[in-house]
């Protein structure tokens, strides 16, 4: 059984026991959280959502929080003598998926 969730403009292919990085919610580890912006769930047969799947809720425990690497954004304009450099660190908190309802 696996679900396709929305979580902060992005898409997430799921199951349980998964474990992924979504964006930053500002929660306590241990605490429970539940996403009903459920795009599809696959229980044996799809259900597509238009644009969510009603009753379809995937419930995710926090594991902790942090940021991610650097990722250093360079740009240069040739013989301009025009260059920027920038860096950005992701905010995150780190879930696992418990249970998929559908």
């Amino acid at each position: 059984m696996y679900a396709i969730i929305k979580n902060g403009g992005k898409q997430y292919k799921v199951q349980e026991g998964d474990i992924l990085l979504l964006d930053k919610m500002s929660l306590e580890p241990k605490a429970t959280i539940e996403i009903t912006e459920v795009l599809a769930v696959n229980a044996g047969e799809l259900k597509m959502g238009a644009p969510f799947v009603d009753g379809a809720i995937v419930t995710a425990e926090v594991i902790n929080e942090g940021r991610d690497k650097k990722v250093i954004i360079f740009k240069k304009r040739r013989r301009k003598d025009s260059k920027v450099k920038r860096g950005f660190r992701r905010d995150f908190t780190r879930v696992r998926i418990t249970k998929i309802t559908a």
